[in-house]
């Protein structure tokens, strides 16, 4: 225990944040969340199980702050690119779902995502804070530039969520599936590919025909 009046987040050499923060996300995205131990994600992160401690306090604490800290800065970078675009739609369209397939190959964001996927019923903090951080910020951006085109008349009449859900879902399957399927032997699917080729499937049902395409 800190004594009173401590920093809970006080620095020391043996034990830094952000090395135990990418250590916590490759014990979850590997075992999951029930299975993971805190020992496991100290020895992976080179620490004491004590120094961990000085740090967070329980399971949920570390989940939270890999979220917040390694999952949730490349959801704001392209939530932050589709808020500042000013040009047409099908070329937001298909430079953010681009992004969004590169996050998904690049990062550990799938274990991520199965984790919560298979854990959220008998721990549903993971799916409130996963919803609140991540999912919430990625659909309000993409829902907003929807609705935006459609101001334009860029994009046919249509509830702006409904067609954000259909642009990035063949990600997410993607992503389950190489999750799940990849490891017993199915063949991956190409994250940029796919993504690439839905928007464009996408893009013909949605536009107008006024703007760019």
């Amino acid at each position: 225990m800190l004594p009173s009046g401590s920093p809970r987040w006080r620095r020391r050499k043996d034990a830094r944040p952000a090395e135990i923060i990418a250590a916590a996300l490759a014990v979850f995205s590997e075992k999951g969340f029930a299975a993971a131990r805190l020992d496991d994600i100290a020895a992976r992160a080179g620490i004491s199980k004590g120094a961990l401690y000085l740090y967070f306090e329980t399971k949920e604490d570390l989940f939270q702050a890999v979220v917040t800290e390694a999952v949730a800065p490349n959801i704001d970078i392209v939530g932050g690119m589709i808020d500042r675009y000013d040009g047409d739609f099908a070329s937001l369209a298909r430079m953010a779902v681009a992004q969004l397939a590169r996050v998904a190959t690049e990062s550990e964001l799938g274990g991520v995502i199965k984790m919560v996927i298979g854990e959220s019923r008998n721990f549903p903090e993971l799916a409130r804070v996963w919803h609140d951080t991540v999912v919430a910020r990625a659909f309000s951006a993409l829902s907003g530039a929807v609705a935006r085109a459609q101001a334009r008349g860029e994009v046919k009449p249509g509830e702006p969520r409904n067609y954000a859900v259909g642009l990035i879902s063949p990600l997410l399957m993607g992503v389950i599936w190489r999750e799940t399927f990849v490891p017993v032997g199915a063949e991956p699917f190409d994250l940029a590919k796919l993504g690439s080729q839905h928007v464009e499937t996408m893009l013909a049902g949605m536009l107008t025909g006024k703007g760019g395409a």
